[in-house]
């Protein structure tokens, strides 16, 4: 077996590095999102989720277009399954964003913080019953505490995390449902939004008529913020799809947790959210259960190096 040169191993590294920048960039841009979002809280949320849908669909229509990508979105439309596929993908992305940008606008960051933390563990369990896969030891018992917590959370408040619940339930389906999907993702984004574009602009056109809209809420550059949603939606994703390449998966899985970590010390003191004694208790619990993953991934990034 031919050994590596020195050369082939530093640029290895590099590749690697630039990688695990680009995830991690890329999971900060997303904890920061929240501020995006509150910028344009005066506005109905569900014409900011409208204007996101299309303005991402025109964003990564224009990039592949630059790239000259169509052809893969040409084949979709000639298998039915796939455009089927891309439909029920964008109904799930849809509510993901749409409860997202809701719960940022409406004072519930730490939820959405909340649903984010609990995402993996629902992912694992869909992964468990419907693709047998199996979950490792720890992953086991950060599903366990996880679990723990959010009975904990219930039974102490007597609320359930509604909002934590469908931001998570949400995304980990879509996952779930984009497994099937053999697509690319910069094409996979823009298939799910132009599936959903009609629907948006319709909504668009019924709040603008019906001033519910922008109009009279944004003035001047204000405006600008709505073909943003756009950019700020398919910038961090294509620069993820690029960097998750170059990295092992369970690093992107311990970079994860940026994420929802930037989220809760936002809506802790930023937006000076309220946190009682009991909800703090079950975010406590669900992160000692996390520490056991990120231990677990800790050592096998240090074992490879």
């Amino acid at each position: 077996m031919q050994r590596e040169t020195k050369e082939e191993i530093a640029m290895k590294m590099t590749e690697k590095t630039s990688g695990t920048l680009a995830v991690a960039f890329t999971y900060v841009c997303w904890g920061f999102l929240t501020l995006f979002w509150n910028l344009l809280s005066a506005v109905n949320p569900l014409y900011i989720l409208t204007q996101r849908i299309v303005w991402s669909m025109v964003f990564m229509g224009i990039y592949m277009l630059v790239l000259g990508k169509w052809k893969e979105i040409l084949e979709v439309f000639r298998d039915g399954k796939k455009l089927l596929i891309c439909f029920v993908s964008g109904i799930l992305i849809t509510v993901n964003w749409g409860v997202y940008i809701y719960a940022v606008n409406s004072g519930h960051v730490l939820d959405a913080s909340l649903g984010y933390f609990i995402e993996p563990i629902l992912v694992g369990t869909l992964g468990l019953l419907a693709f047998r896969e199996r979950p490792s030891r720890m992953e086991t018992v950060t599903f366990v505490f996880a679990s723990a917590g959010l009975v904990y959370m219930i039974a102490a408040t007597k609320l359930f995390p509604v909002l934590a619940f469908l931001i998570a339930g949400s995304f980990a389906v879509y996952g779930a449902v984009k497994k099937s999907l053999n697509l690319s993702p910069h094409a996979s984004l823009f298939m799910e939004t132009l599936c959903m574009t009609p629907f948006a602009l319709l909504y668009v056109a019924y709040a603008d008529t019906h001033g519910m809209g922008s109009v009279g809420v944004l003035h001047g550059m204000q405006f600008w913020l709505l073909p943003a949603c756009g950019i700020i939606t398919s910038v961090p994703l294509l620069l993820f799809n690029t960097g998750v390449k170059k990295i092992p998966y369970y690093v992107s899985g311990l970079l994860m947790y940026i994420n929802p970590t930037l989220q809760f010390l936002m809506g802790l003191f930023y937006f000076h959210e309220d946190l009682d004694r009991n909800r703090l208790w079950s975010f406590v619990i669900i992160w000692i259960g996390i520490l056991f993953t990120g231990y677990e991934k800790g050592r096998m990034i240090y074992r490879k190096g």
